[in-house]
């Protein structure tokens, strides 16, 4: 910021803002934007690729078939999943993107949701059935959890060794959201020692290095490049946001999505 003479706002073309010191965009009367809502239902789209993906095992059934192998049908045969549909659904951060997952969780899957924010999501609990619950009901009742909250010195590692000590063996977890709430060395731990079932991983602590652990685990591992907004028509509304805030602030108008007013 001290290297660009006259700055007036950085535009973030995403929702997290973790990557910008907003304290010192203030202090230098920087505006601070990002991108919310556009983004919320392709995110929601890839939560759920990636909890089919994990409990239906599709990616290494992809790779059996084209690599020739094709077991024979049978009561107990190979890639044996588990079903999603009324599964507990658990959600850490029901906000837009978490409140879009439970809406297919519940009315197409009839998965029971429960989850934990930072406030009551009274909406959701209207209109979804959703419970709040302590952070421990969500760790030892959820079939899958699904992360969704922003990363803070709160959330960071949020989920560790403790935590995945109280899931359930069956249970799966998935994180579009941040890396850095996953410690992942233990996450790696926790999946050998079958103290959870799979994961669904979007994001990662470290990206783009990935714990070698993980690459390892093909069989109940699902892994993407941080692709939950990546369709072309949420990265082109994405985009024109961001380019509208540019516009207004430049044009003495206050931005559409002010993280925090400077």
């Amino acid at each position: 910021m001290d290297g660009i003479p006259g700055l007036r706002i950085l535009a973030n073309v995403a929702v997290g803002y973790e990557n910008i010191d907003v304290d010192a965009a203030m202090q230098r009367d920087v505006s601070v934007t990002n991108t919310p809502d556009v983004l919320t239902e392709s995110t929601a789209d890839l939560t759920f690729g990636l909890i089919l993906g994990v409990l239906r095992h599709v990616v290494e059934a992809d790779r059996a078939v084209r690599s020739g192998i094709f077991p024979v049908w049978g009561l107990d045969q190979p890639l044996i999943g588990a079903d999603a549909y009324g599964r507990t659904l658990g959600i850490f951060g029901l906000g837009r993107i978490g409140t879009a997952v439970a809406r297919r969780g519940h009315l197409g899957f009839r998965m029971p949701v429960i989850y934990v924010n930072q406030g009551r999501n009274v909406a959701a609990e209207e209109q979804l059935g959703a419970e709040h619950v302590s952070f421990e009901e969500l760790l030892v009742c959820s079939d899958v959890l699904c992360i969704h909250a922003p990363l803070t010195d709160e959330t960071r590692h949020r989920f560790g060794r403790d935590a995945f000590a109280r899931m359930k063996p069956s249970a799966v977890l998935i994180n579009v959201a941040r890396g850095p709430l996953v410690d992942e060395a233990a996450l790696v731990d926790a999946l050998r020692n079958g103290e959870i079932a799979g994961a669904g991983l979007d994001v990662f602590e470290d990206e783009p290095v990935v714990h070698p652990g993980l690459l390892e685990m093909t069989d109940r591992v699902v892994l993407t490049p941080h692709i939950g907004s990546a369709t072309r028509e949420t990265r082109d509304a994405m985009a024109a946001l961001a380019v509208d805030n540019v516009l207004a602030v430049l044009g003495g108008q206050p931005p559409l999505t002010l993280v925090r007013r400077s």
